[in-house]
């Protein structure tokens, strides 16, 4: 089967890398956008389209601007998969880290990376909008890009005729992202089919009352359902109130869906964002 996956960046970018793990078993074609906000609406314009987006790392966190994408789309979350992040210092060929002058790479990629950067001052970090993109600029630079490195997936540096003269530069080694498929509700049936749903994400707001978080929470555990992450959100325009973002996980599909209806008159505005299946962990 060919699947048409947007994507936040170029080829060569994690979420190309992530995009073609998921769908290992069908043909991918990936559609490159400048970012999240336009893939949420490259998604929404065509419903033959999935999304692949990032929605937290290990190291940076929550993404807190692809939460409210999400949940403002109207599409549905159907999976989600985990990929360990190696960043590598690339360049033209023939060149060391000494022969370097800066570094570019997306602002998060050179977080990850600051002990490295830190033992080689020679190397200005420069921001950029995406790690592989970073690779390709200097690509078509030719060699008037002697002299700069990208931080970046191995597969960029490959795609654009880079050599990596510096592996796995990243701090902590336990470096991995969370991406989330989704698409139009209507293909979420097929997405979903033959999968073993045991997980979802879900989004509420809840009055500005005392305990009112407790009992919401109290009462999903009460019906065995495992929360594995919890956000909150400002709402913007309505002082000290709060949207949380929910993902759990449960293995009584009837017991999940009673535990939301049993939250319903607690909350407001709960949307149910998708129920699919919990990706693996990987190994060490």
């Amino acid at each position: 089967m060919k699947r048409k996956v947007a994507i936040q960046g170029v080829a060569g970018c994690f979420h190309d890398i992530a995009a073609h793990e998921y769908f290992k078993d069908d043909e991918v074609e990936t559609i490159p956008c400048n970012t999240f906000k336009q893939l949420f609406e490259t998604v929404k314009a065509d419903s033959s389209i999935i999304g692949i987006c990032a929605i937290e790392n290990t190291i940076a966190g929550s993404l807190l601007e692809n939460h409210h994408l999400l949940n403002e789309s109207g599409l549905k979350v159907v999976g989600e998969h985990r990929l360990r992040i190696k960043q590598n210092l690339v360049a033209l060929p023939g060149q060391k880290v000494e022969d370097l002058r800066e570094v570019c790479s997306h602002p998060i990629a050179l977080m990850q990376c600051k002990e490295f950067l830190n033992e080689h001052p020679n190397l200005v970090a420069i921001q950029a909008e995406d790690t592989a993109l970073s690779a390709k600029e200097i690509a078509d630079m030719g060699a008037a890009g002697k002299g700069r490195g990208a931080i970046c997936g191995e597969l960029a540096a490959e795609i654009y005729g880079l050599e990596v003269i510096a592996k796995s530069i990243e701090t902590n080694k336990r470096n991995f992202t969370r991406f989330l498929i989704c698409c139009d509700p209507w293909q979420v049936e097929e997405m979903t089919m033959g999968k073993r749903i045991n997980k979802a994400s879900f989004v509420f707001t809840l009055p500005h009352e005392e305990g009112s978080l407790a009992k919401t929470l109290s009462i999903l555990s009460y019906y065995g359902l495992n929360l594995t992450k919890i956000q909150s959100l400002p709402i913007i325009g309505r002082e000290w109130e709060y949207q949380f973002y929910v993902d759990l996980c449960f293995s009584d599909y009837l017991r999940f869906k009673q535990g939301i209806d049993a939250i319903v008159p607690l909350t407001k505005n709960l949307c149910v964002l998708g129920e699919y299946e919990e990706s693996l962990p990987i190994p060490e």
